[in-house]
């Protein structure tokens, strides 16, 4: 057997050994989890933001980057819900009105730029298969952490919003949470 060091010494003084008597203090020890059940589900992040009246979000990982409202260069005879297509540092990416894609507008917005629209609006960039693209919001309002345990599924709403994925709620607030390849579709 090894000879003894002051480090064994101080290791075996430290460490609970089964057979020494501790006391209450061990009853006051908080228990380990026995299941992984009882460990707290981490959270996935998702950007929220404001379309008209509502609250959508999109996950955190779909989002390239915010962008200010730049100019947007109008397409003919593209769908309606497509307001045309920006300039991001030499890349031409369409630019879509989800409100329009959502149903939540009547007559699609005319956007030519950031002086039309309110001072808090943003395009967000989204990254897509197809290749990346823009969705205009009113207001971004940060990031949001849900658990994936806690979704619920997309009620049937009749029409065409199958962009919307589920929901989520948040200290009492809904959150509609968007398929971002149907959203762009």
């Amino acid at each position: 057997m090894a000879p003894r060091t002051r480090f064994d010494a101080l290791l075996e003084r430290f460490f609970y050994r089964p057979d020494e008597t501790v006391g209450a203090w061990l009853e006051l020890a908080p228990e380990i989890a026995d299941s992984i059940e009882e460990v707290d589900e981490l959270p996935e992040e998702f950007l929220a933001f404001e379309l008209s009246t509502e609250t959508y979000a999109v996950p955190i990982g779909a989002v390239r980057e915010i962008l200010k409202v730049p100019i947007i260069t109008s397409v003919p005879r593209v769908a309606s819900h497509v307001l045309g297509v920006m300039n991001v540092r030499g890349e031409m990416l369409p630019v879509y009105d989800l409100k329009q894609r959502l149903n939540l507008e009547e007559a699609p917005a005319r956007v030519e730029g950031p002086n039309d629209v309110p001072r808090g609006a943003r395009v967000v960039l989204l990254k897509d298969p197809e290749g990346d693209a823009g969705i205009l919001v009113d207001k971004v309002r940060g990031v949001v952490r849900l658990p994936l345990s806690k979704l619920e599924p997309a009620p049937s709403l009749g029409g065409d919003r199958r962009a919307v994925a589920g929901l989520g709620r948040q200290d009492g607030e809904l959150f509609i949470l968007l398929d971002v390849e149907q959203a762009l579709a």
